[in-house]
């Protein structure tokens, strides 16, 4: 006999020998990488709009304006359009600095070059920019008291060293945001990739398993003419269907793992008749998409280090759920007995290792996994926020 020391739908376990909560780690570039895949929204393209628009916009031109000595025109909040024009364009020239080669030095770390380079551009090529377009914009205006002002700029007679750091600064930082923000869509796609490896392994580790299993159970109810033997062999090809085929895409519909774990189940219990393997299903949206295989590697740690391999009527338990736009699902299993030649080795290992790391990759900072376990039951308990 193996009774539950508490109902299924409470973690609540009297003698915890350990506790195991596993929470999402906030990572606000790869939240930023995320949103992007899934929307219109860029982060370094808004960010660099921005300072384009504050800062080159309204903070350079009123710069500008306020050290012109140009007298004020009535109550006008734009005075003098063409210097904010003449901000504009006499920018212009960083553009290649910050989107190509600032984020190529860095990716090569070169170092000591981008700041060679920096030198180069704001000390020496910005003056020369300045004169060059003020000269023009001096060609083409017809106000003294503005032309004054392009006549001067021209000249090149001193450096306006407050423009200059503010210029660094604020291009630099679009350069440093469009360059971290790469490489974090960049490592979120290796881990993509490599967490498809995993899952491919993990099918190509469970086909195997199903087979040898499966057909072994096959067999012995051949060999008694079981009526229930057609529906054995359509069970085990509809999941394998699932495994080779519904299961190669990022995403998969939330009713065909609910079909997936439903015949797991079913199989299992089929195979241990006298113990007690339940799964439940609450409500859940039909047009929910989840990772495929999400929980498979806690249902197989239940069945693998499970008590009810030995003992009769001992339990397997399960159920998932939505509620309140969270993604509920918990498993709960009878340990194996300890062992008189040492403790027995603690369930979990690559599956568990493999499930925290899919959850941080497709719901980070929006997970929680609960793992609990004393002498006699295991328990692993996940909630996703939606």
């Amino acid at each position: 006999m193996c009774p539950m020391n508490a109902h299924p739908d409470k973690l609540v376990v009297k003698k915890v020998a350990s506790v195991e909560k596993y929470m999402a780690k906030p990572d606000f570039l790869n939240e930023f990488c995320i949103v992007s895949k899934s929307s219109t929204f860029n982060f370094p393209i808004i960010f660099e709009a921005m300072v384009w628009l504050c800062y080159v916009g309204l903070y350079k031109y009123s710069y500008l304006v306020d050290h012109a000595n140009l007298p004020l025109i009535g109550s006008a909040n734009f005075p003098y359009p063409q210097i904010g024009l003449y901000a504009l364009i006499s920018t212009l020239y960083l553009i290649p600095y910050y989107r190509w080669a600032v984020p190529r030095l860095l990716s090569v770390r070169r170092y000591a070059s981008l700041l060679l380079l920096s030198v180069l551009v704001f000390v020496f090529l910005t003056t020369l920019n300045n004169i060059a377009v003020s000269w023009i914009f001096f060609q083409f205006t017809e106000l003294q008291t503005v032309g004054r002002f392009f006549d001067r700029e021209s000249a090149g007679f001193f450096m306006d060293w407050n423009m200059i750091m503010t210029d660094m600064i604020a291009f630099l930082s679009i350069a440093f945001a469009r360059f971290s923000y790469q490489n974090q869509q960049e490592r979120h796609q290796i881990e993509r990739e490599h967490l498809q490896l995993q899952l491919t392994l993990l099918k190509n580790q469970l086909q195997p398993h199903f087979l040898f299993n499966t057909l072994n159970s096959l067999y012995g109810m051949s060999l008694v003419g079981s009526k229930e033997t057609p529906r054995f062999i359509l069970l085990l090809s509809n999941m394998m269907q699932y495994i080779l085929y519904d299961c190669d895409q990022p995403t998969v519909a939330v009713q065909g793992e609910i079909g997936f774990m439903e015949g797991y189940f079913e199989l299992e219990q089929k195979k241990y008749p006298e113990a007690s393997i339940a799964l439940k299903v609450g409500e859940i949206p039909q047009s929910l998409q989840l990772p495929p295989m999400l929980v498979l590697p806690l249902i197989e740690n239940s069945f693998k280090h499970g008590r009810h391999k030995l003992a009769n009527e001992c339990s397997v338990a399960a159920e998932m759920a939505v509620e309140n736009n969270q993604l509920l699902f918990w498993i709960k299993n009878d340990k194996m007995p300890k062992t008189p030649f040492g403790d027995r080795k603690p369930p979990g290992g690559i599956g568990l290792v493999n499930i925290k790391k899919r959850l941080e990759l497709y719901y980070p900072n929006r997970y929680e996994l609960l793992l609990t376990e004393n002498e006699e039951t295991f328990m692993a308990k996940l909630k996703i926020n939606l």
